[in-house]
């Protein structure tokens, strides 16, 4: 079939190459601009410009899809169909209209649990025992359109947000691939609308939520601190300064909060349920490192408090 695929991070990636892979006419990717990264800020490419530009594939970056010129070129590669992963500008419906076979989006989420912009973090947060991919049809409204098929993940207490979007980068990948090659041979995708009676909002995270209060639970900071990897990472103050904690796990103990109570492979510190066991951290222009090696490097002592 002749695809628009539109995505800009690494979460699309997969998804471009497995329809490359299964041999669809790639008629254009659309891609947000070259943005400023790195420390030298110079401008880069999204990680979706760069696979298409591997395979030598249309790229179209315009600021917006409203303009008049900018949905004609759109309209003149006469696609079949439009896949979105994570592409990050608003589709007009004429857009949406254009595609002789419909759009399609990839969504983090086992819809309609955790519409919006991060369902994955949310998901973490929450304490949700499960999460997965939702092949939806793309509509105006917020992640509102009907579902075509979904894929399951477990979250285990080893999972941080960045392990679980690789996973589901992975299997959005393979059901959007499943659902292309039914559209394809048979013409039309069945969908099931969502129920709206069961819709949550994964609302932008805020770099304030970071912060670690330890007077909550050690379940909810071990949440927060894996929710919030890799970013915007959780925070704590030791010695007065802001420290990075990248991994913790909770566990049974008790302690006066923010006592730091045990120091071996990890640093214990009492929460105001039960003890945060953390693994990495890392101290102001310092690198992560391990609870062992930190705890060395900092002369930590059992007794010694964060706040």
């Amino acid at each position: 079939m002749k695809i628009i695929f539109a995505g800009t991070p690494e979460f699309a990636v997969p998804a471009l190459a497995a329809l490359i892979a299964a041999g669809h006419e790639i008629v254009m990717v659309l891609t947000q601009p070259d943005r400023p990264a790195g420390r030298g800020m110079k401008l880069q490419a999204s990680p979706v410009k760069q696979l298409a530009l591997q395979h030598q594939l249309h790229v179209f970056q315009p600021e917006s899809l409203k303009p008049a010129d900018v949905q004609a070129q759109i309209a003149a590669t006469g696609a079949d169909v439009m896949i979105v992963a994570a592409y990050g500008l608003i589709i007009p419906t004429s857009v949406l209209h254009m595609p002789k076979k419909g759009c399609y989006n990839i969504h983090a989420s086992l819809l309609p649990r955790w519409r919006g912009a991060a369902p994955i973090h949310r998901a973490l947060l929450a304490g949700d025992h499960e999460t997965g991919v939702t092949i939806m049809e793309v509509v105006p409204a917020l992640d509102a359109g009907a579902m075509v098929s979904k894929g399951v993940i477990p979250i285990t207490e080893s999972d941080t947000t960045q392990t679980l979007h690789d996973a589901l980068a992975q299997l959005g990948a393979e059901l959007m691939g499943q659902a292309m090659q039914k559209l394809a041979e048979d013409g039309a995708l069945p969908s099931t609308p969502q129920d709206e009676r069961l819709v949550t909002y994964a609302h932008k995270l805020e770099k304030s939520e970071a912060a670690i209060d330890w007077r909550k639970s050690a379940v909810e900071i071990s949440r927060q601190v894996r929710g919030f990897n890799p970013f915007p990472v959780a925070t704590a103050h030791l010695r007065g300064m802001t420290c990075r904690i990248w991994f913790a796990n909770a566990a049974a103990g008790d302690g006066a909060i923010g006592e730091i109570r045990n120091l071996g492979e990890t640093i214990s510190v009492a929460c105001g349920q039960g003890v945060l066991h953390i693994y990495e951290l890392q101290m102001p222009g310092g690198k992560r490192q391990s609870a062992k090696v930190f705890a060395q490097s900092q002369q930590l002592k059992a007794g010694e408090f964060f706040s």
